[in-house]
């Protein structure tokens, strides 16, 4: 994900009628949103499109991309002329257990979430792990907070789809393999085996299964790793965290365009071809979902043919694609410049987005099917 910043607010078109009768039909008003979930058996779940492929969004959701909101959600449908069948949103571990009002209003808006579940605490920055670091998740110095989390999601019952410690072959995020012994070598391993990406994918089972054995079926788990590797060393590549299929449901990428000023522009074919072929041979049986994807605007580059190659691409090139999620935020940077990633940065990028979108190829609400029986955990 970008770096977090802070949501600059623009006024909120006037809310629609059908959702607000589907509101108050449901009992959620804004005021009661917050309420504890009654316990619900996980009967349906996300089915994986046979033709087609979700639209979903990540929309400027505040400085730690939690501030899940129905004016929001109701503006971005606005601007660009399609419902989101998916909404990202973020759920650091330094902020609490499950955030059931969030789900809330995502349920009644009729979107699958998307969580970014983060072992991350305050200040959120690349060495603030703190409790949470894999280590003390592997010493089960966490376990009474990822119980409590898992009962939650349990008792929601609904499907959502649940991304833990992304983009771990990148340097920005505590629960990189770097900061866990890199390419050090495990002694014996034969074939050779890294302590850091060992480390993480040992931590990503032991949370699944915590997660799984309070019942949670419901969650599908998401492999989201970042398209390009830093260090671009062979330890360090995308399917060297590759937890065993056991573990996941849907994989998928962070594949972005230009985000920052120092950074040269680039197309979408390279931001995205290799991760994607990388990642459906390494899963080669799962859905795969462009978790995070987007582009700045930057004089250097034409943003509304970056969003038209994009839709391009992904419709007509990567058959194996069945879920993307734009990552609409504005943010300033440390030199004062801005990075504006947001879908309307310009006239010819939301053009080119709505028009993108608007193909019956974009699939604008989630089918749901039923569910498969619980089964044993993988051991």
């Amino acid at each position: 994900m970008p770096t977090p910043a802070s949501c600059i607010a623009r006024r909120p078109p006037q809310a629609r009628a059908w959702l607000f009768a589907l509101l108050c039909a449901l009992g959620l008003t804004r005021a009661a949103v917050a309420a504890e979930p009654a316990p619900t058996a996980p009967t349906l779940t996300l089915a994986v499109p046979e033709h087609g492929a979700y639209t979903g969004a990540y929309i400027d959701f505040g400085d730690t991309e939690d501030q899940v909101t129905l004016e929001g959600l109701e503006r971005f449908e606005a601007l660009v002329g399609k419902h989101q069948a998916i909404v990202a949103f973020s759920n650091f571990w330094g902020e609490g257990g499950l955030p059931l009002r969030s789900l809330r209003i995502l349920d009644a808006y009729g979107a699958i979430p998307l969580l970014f579940w983060s072992p991350w605490e305050a200040p959120y920055n690349n060495r603030s792990a703190g409790r949470f670091r894999l280590d003390h998740i592997l010493a089960g110095d966490n376990d009474a907070f990822i119980d409590d989390w898992a009962a939650q999601a349990a008792a929601w019952g609904k499907p959502m789809l649940v991304a833990w410690g992304i983009e771990m072959n990148g340097t920005w995020f505590p629960w990189s393999g770097v900061f866990y012994g890199g390419g050090a070598i495990i002694e014996g391993s034969d074939p050779p085996r890294y302590q850091g990406p060992e480390t993480y994918k040992r931590a990503f089972r032991y949370v699944v299964d915590r997660v799984r054995a309070k019942g949670a079926r419901n969650v599908l788990w998401v492999y989201h790793s970042n398209h390009g590797s830093s260090p671009d060393e062979p330890w360090n590549q995308i399917d060297a965290y590759w937890p065993g299929s056991d573990y996941v449901d849907w994989v998928g990428v962070s594949a972005y365009g230009k985000q920052f000023p120092f950074q040269h522009w680039y197309s979408f074919k390279g931001a995205f071809l290799n991760s994607y072929n990388t990642t459906i041979a390494m899963a080669p049986n799962k859905p795969f979902i462009l978790a995070e994807w987007g582009v700045g605007e930057f004089a250097d580059g034409d943003k509304g043919a970056y969003i038209e190659e994009a839709f391009r691409r992904m419709e007509e090139q990567s058959p194996r694609l069945k879920a993307a999620v734009f990552w609409h935020e504005r943010w300033q940077n440390g030199d004062l410049s801005y990075s504006n990633l947001r879908v309307h940065s310009s006239l010819g990028a939301l053009n080119a987005y709505r028009k993108g979108v608007a193909r019956p190829f974009w699939l604008e609400r989630p089918i749901l099917v039923p569910a498969a029986g619980p089964t044993e955990a993988p051991k």
